[in-house]
């Protein structure tokens, strides 16, 4: 099996935490060059410190903010003009506020729109040419297992996920004879902070304890416990290697068995 990306270059948003920073580290330990993509210089700078650069690797950072699209298109395309193609986006955005739908504002729907949905879409035509031009690209969008089942309480969450998750398989028709891939991985229950911030609201909206909320949530996972971020990762590595060019306009769930479907 065919895993690795010497020679490749990888594009990681939201790199500096969670499911963003494990996946640039697990891409860059397969020998990927890495560009972080965050708006914390200063969390960018110690992230990329923790870049494996054993095989020769050259990583790098890209600060711009997703509540500013003409700047985020501006650096990336300015990136690419002086350092060449990008070979693999993993697209990652961190979802929205929980909360019941019907006391969602318009407001909370336009945001999240365009923090997923439309930066996704100006970093993919930002580096689709190069892609074609290399013939080899792989899109991967982390997103929700909410896509294949509606969450309790993550109502504008649900709604834009599944947005963009029939985006991506719209652009993986699209694009298939070129040789770029486009897949969505669907983390469940990981630790990261978001997931200790639903934690923490649950425990405020139910009135129960922390240790309470997090048992409830880990017995309706069959493995019974939740998932580290690095496991996420994996998936999302796999998935950017050459071994997974025959796979394209997936959902792979990674959430221990949760999702009650197919």
């Amino acid at each position: 099996m065919n895993l690795d990306l010497k020679g490749k270059t990888a594009l990681v948003c939201g790199s500096t935490q969670g499911i963003g920073r494990a996946s640039a580290i697990e891409l860059s330990l397969l020998g990927a060059d890495v560009i972080l993509l965050a708006r914390n210089e200063t969390s960018l700078k110690e992230t990329v410190k923790e870049l494996d650069i054993t095989k020769g690797q050259k990583h790098n950072y890209i600060c711009a903010d997703f509540q500013n699209q003409n700047e985020l298109k501006s650096k990336v395309e300015s990136f690419i003009a002086s350092n060449g193609a990008i070979h693999i986006l993993v697209n990652n955005t961190g979802g929205p506020a929980s909360g019941l739908i019907q006391n969602a504002k318009v407001e909370e729907f336009l945001q999240a729109f365009n923090n997923h949905l439309v930066c996704n879409h100006i970093l993919v035509q930002a580096l689709l040419g190069g892609m074609k031009k290399e013939k080899y690209g792989r899109i991967v969008n982390i997103i929700s297992t909410s896509v294949k089942m509606p969450l309790k309480n993550l109502g504008v969450s649900n709604t834009i996920r599944t947005a963009v998750a029939n985006w991506s398989k719209t652009l993986a028709t699209e694009v298939a004879a070129d040789g770029i891939t486009v897949n969505n991985v669907l983390p469940g229950a990981t630790l990261t902070g978001r997931l200790q911030t639903i934690i923490e609201n649950n425990s405020k909206n139910k009135s129960k304890t922390i240790d309470e909320v997090q048992d409830e949530m880990i017995k309706e996972i069959p493995m019974g416990r939740f998932a580290d971020a690095s496991e996420v990762a994996n998936a999302v590595a796999f998935l950017a290697s050459p071994a997974a060019a025959y796979i394209t306009g997936i959902n792979v769930p990674v959430d221990g068995g949760r999702t009650g479907c197919l």
